[in-house]
């Protein structure tokens, strides 16, 4: 399978500028995924330069680079600081994250993640993972499908979505993709299909991968792993990512306002390289329409 196959990046040469790349630098990947980002990150690195990437989904493992100056690590990037010492890195000159789900999963019809195909409602992106979408379903009480959809779905009759299921899994399970839809078909809003299930749809993988506490836990290391002047690279995809990683990168917190010392001084990690979030090209979006909700955010270390 072609790289640009499994995935094709999104924003790269935006993604690239903004971590200010030194030849000699560290860097990080924390969504590897096809390769894409990684390659484009090989280029402008020199010989002394050295790559790290992430990935839980084993099937980013067939994309691996064979580089001498790239490593690549089989884990959730929750885990990146301990990765990153274990392999004596302690520092880094910046770190990447692209939260997308790739190209490949949705094509996968097996893997459950897209609404264009009746398969088995899965949608771990590792499979090594207890929990899946079916498991969700069947067995969460009412109060959490409810928050579920409500908050990682943000759809508007949540609670009555959340009633539907428990009553119909009573008579049987909810298996696949296909009896889920046709399950909830009578609540989708008239001409609002499309955009209903991909907002059930992306609740269902955010609670199976516990994607949100992912992102702080990160968030949080990669501050701890970033040298003074060391760049932040977020591309996010959802409103619930994007305001996450715009208050962290403005305020060192995820809610709240930023702190501050004695004098009035705000006491935070990060500083904004741009106000407001980089958006790709009509012409990018024309050609790879997933780039049209990513929302690319940059924030330095302070020194």
């Amino acid at each position: 399978m072609s790289n640009d196959a499994y995935h094709v990046p999104v924003m790269l040469d935006a993604c690239m500028d903004a971590l200010d790349i030194k030849e000699g630098g560290t860097y990080v990947d924390v969504t590897f995924g096809g390769g894409g980002h990684s390659r484009g990150i090989l280029t402008r690195l020199g010989p002394a330069g050295r790559l790290y990437a992430f990935d839980q989904d084993p099937d980013a493992l067939r994309n691996a680079i064979d580089d001498g100056r790239f490593v690549f690590i089989h884990q959730n990037f929750r885990f990146l600081r301990n990765n990153l010492r274990l392999r004596g890195v302690r520092e880094v000159d910046g770190i990447l994250a692209d939260l997308g789900v790739s190209s490949h999963q949705f094509d996968d019809s097996e893997r459950g993640f897209s609404t264009r195909f009746d398969a088995a409602l899965d949608m771990r992106m590792d499979q090594a993972g207890d929990l899946d979408a079916q498991k969700v379903l069947n067995t969460y009480e009412e109060s959490e499908l409810h928050r579920i959809f409500g908050m990682y779905g943000e759809l508007q009759n949540a609670r009555t979505l959340a009633a539907t299921i428990v009553r119909a899994r009573v008579q049987e399970p909810i298996q696949s993709s296909g009896q889920l839809r046709e399950l909830v078909a009578p609540l989708v809003p008239r001409g609002k299909a499309h955009k209903y299930y991909a907002q059930l749809f992306q609740a269902l993988r955010i609670e199976v991968n516990r994607e949100l506490e992912a992102l702080q836990e990160f968030l949080e290391q990669a501050v701890q792993v970033l040298r003074p002047g060391g760049r932040l690279v977020v591309m996010s995809y959802h409103s619930l990512e994007d305001r996450l990683v715009k208050n962290f990168m403005a305020k060192g917190k995820f809610r709240g306002e930023v702190e501050k010392d004695f004098f009035g001084n705000e006491i935070k990690p990060l500083q904004p390289v741009t106000r407001k979030a980089i958006v790709a090209s009509e012409m990018e979006i024309e050609a790879n329409s997933r780039a049209r909700s990513a929302r690319l955010r940059v924030a330095e270390k302070i020194a």
